[in-house]
């Protein structure tokens, strides 16, 4: 299955081949700046799922070391953050959830950071758990 992620208006867009090796919530303070929200939902990708990356994007590197820690890929016109990449795990590409349009995601079956976790927002029970 081949699934599609665009920015918000249209920009920019990154495709993907398959289901991802990790589909999830992340409640880490990283997450939720780069969302504004609760939490973030993420789905990774390794290397060879990348089938295409259109539309001009700027990236912005989270302490840019060599390699830095994070780089976010976003739209420039619109602000989307499309996907990010991470120095720990370079081959993973990581997409925002929310963004795919075609070839909608699965629910989610992981939340991470769950210890930082709001006390209101409540995850199933069957999800893993990652502190």
């Amino acid at each position: 299955m081949t699934r599609k992620a665009i920015c918000c208006c249209g920009a920019c867009a990154i495709t993907v081949e398959g289901d991802p090796i990790l589909n999830g919530i992340c409640h880490c303070e990283n997450c939720r700046r780069r969302t504004g929200s609760a939490f973030g939902w993420s789905a990774y990708f390794v290397g060879d799922q990348i089938r295409a990356i259109d539309g001009d994007l700027t990236i912005y590197a989270l302490d840019p070391a060599d390699p830095p820690r994070q780089q976010r890929f976003f739209c420039p016109t619109c602000g989307t953050t499309l996907f990010w990449r991470s120095g720990a795990h370079p081959d993973h590409t990581g997409v925002a959830g929310g963004c795919f349009v075609e070839g909608r995601l699965d629910e989610p079956t992981v939340t991470a950071s769950d210890d930082k976790r709001l006390h209101w927002m409540v995850a199933p029970e069957h999800w893993t758990r990652m502190t």
